[in-house]
């Protein structure tokens, strides 16, 4: 076991697991590279995994077919095409061909959607409905979102727009109709002025603000006295203008089976959009992260098992 670049990550046979109480087992057919998944392979969490024996699998994002259902378990049975949201620990993670999880991280994928789509859903889609459960915004309100072109950006403005928020983005020249498509009320050049550019369209500032490119301290300007601020990366600020700080740690939604159930059924109702940028077979999951590092692509790489 060692860490490094995309390199590392190899094909290796763990024990077999069965599905026990309130647990299902999934079959897992795709799951989605995240950032995160890149920080378990090149020693960014060591530390913190060393607590537990290797193989270390990364993964936060499943779907599959369910091939086993535990006692106590209602609503699903072997058979269902399913998505889910993993949180990974030692070999338990979602690169792999079988996989059991809490019954409350799974529900049902949306129809019509291939397992590749599936897959890139619940990770990023908890993540921003648990920003948007944070910033506490009522329709109406402005919401400014930085990262709009990403996975975690893009089903923030989609989701804030179903709620009724006006919504301020921002964007590369080249993502400017992409962001606008997903729903955009305001598209401003991304950039460290971002919370400059803002204040120019909303003097007062806006009522909340989704961090999704990690810009912390340089975007607090774009935010009202009184207004609030999430951040996906640790950020908590420090209270300046009564602004309300939070963090969203998906980890804490990951047996929210509701929430994630409202997610597929937006999907269903193209609500929400299912970005797969490119497929690689197990084999090719190096290249896989190899993309996702070089930046610029506009949905989520997806490995097929």
């Amino acid at each position: 076991m060692r860490f490094g670049g995309p390199e590392v990550l190899e094909i290796v046979e763990v024990p077999e697991v069965h599905a026990g109480p309130g647990e299902l087992r999934l079959r897992v057919h795709a799951a989605a590279v995240n950032p995160t998944d890149t920080l378990a392979r090149n020693g960014s969490r060591a530390e913190m995994q060393k607590v537990d024996p290797p193989p270390y699998v990364p993964g936060m994002d499943a779907a599959g077919i369910v091939d086993e259902v535990g006692e106590g378990v209602t609503g699903v049975a072997v058979g269902d095409r399913v998505m889910a949201i993993v949180v990974p620990k030692a070999a338990h993670g979602a690169y792999r061909e079988s996989l059991v999880l809490p019954a409350e991280s799974v529900a049902a994928a949306p129809a019509g959607s291939s397992h590749a789509e599936a897959c890139t859903l619940p990770m990023n889609g908890l993540t921003a409905r648990m920003s948007l459960d944070l910033l506490g915004l009522q329709p109406g309100d402005t919401l400014a979102v930085t990262g709009a072109a990403g996975a975690y950006g893009g089903y923030m403005v989609q989701l804030a727009k179903h709620a009724g928020l006006v919504v301020i983005a921002d964007a590369s020249d080249a993502d400017t109709d992409l962001v606008t498509r997903l729903g955009a009320d305001l598209v401003l050049p991304r950039g460290d002025d971002f919370a400059a550019r803002v204040r120019r369209h909303y003097p007062d500032g806006v009522d909340g603000l989704a961090d999704g490119s990690v810009q912390n301290e340089l975007v607090i300007g774009a935010v009202r006295d009184g207004g609030a601020f999430t951040s996906v990366r640790g950020f908590s600020g420090d209270g300046q203008r009564d602004i309300r700080f939070s963090v969203t740690l998906v980890t804490k939604y990951f047996r929210e089976q509701a929430k994630l159930d409202e997610l597929g059924r937006l999907a269903e109702a193209g609500v929400l959009s299912l970005r797969v940028a490119q497929t690689y077979p197990a084999e090719q999951a190096a290249d896989a992260h190899r993309r996702l590092e070089a930046g610029g692509s506009r949905g989520r790489q997806v490995i097929e098992f």
